[in-house]
C-alpha cells in the first residue's frame, strides 16, 4: 500500500472509532431520555457526522484497493475504539481484552499485507 492509501485507511478507521466514542457520550448523557432527545444530543450529532466523513473516506479506500485487502482494516476500529474507551471514558481494560486486541491487530497485518 502507498502512503496516501495508508493515510486514507487510518483516517477512516480512526474517525469511525472516534464516532463510537461520541455516540457513547451522546447515548450516556441521558440514558432514560426518549430516542429523539438522544438523537439531538450534540455528541450524537457529532458522532453521526464523524461516521459520515469516515464513510466518504472509506469510499476512496475502496476505489484504490481490492476489497479483500481493504476490508480487514475495518477490524482496526475494534482496536481503536477499545483504546479510546480506556483513554477517554476510563473503561477497564482486562488482560483478555488486551490479548484479544493484540490478536486482532496481528490478524489485520497478516490479512491486509500484500
Amino acid at each position: 500500500m502507498l502512503a496516501h492509501q495508508w493515510a486514507l485507511v487510518l483516517a477512516s478507521v480512526g474517525l469511525s472509532a472516534a464516532a463510537q466514542v461520541m455516540l457513547k457520550l451522546g447515548a450516556g448523557a441521558a440514558p432514560t431520555a426518549p430516542y429523539a432527545a438522544t438523537l439531538m444530543s450534540p455528541w450524537t450529532l457529532a458522532g453521526l457526522a464523524a461516521y459520515g466523513l469516515s464513510a466518504l473516506l472509506w469510499l476512496r479506500v475502496l476505489a484504490s484497493l481490492t476489497l479483500s485487502q481493504a476490508y480487514p482494516f475495518v477490524a482496526l476500529g475494534v482496536v481503536g475504539t477499545s483504546l479510546l474507551g480506556v483513554w477517554l471514558l476510563d473503561e477497564p481494560l482486562a488482560a483478555n481484552r488486551v490479548a484479544g486486541t493484540m490478536l486482532i491487530g496481528i490478524g489485520v497485518i497478516l490479512v491486509g499485507w500484500r
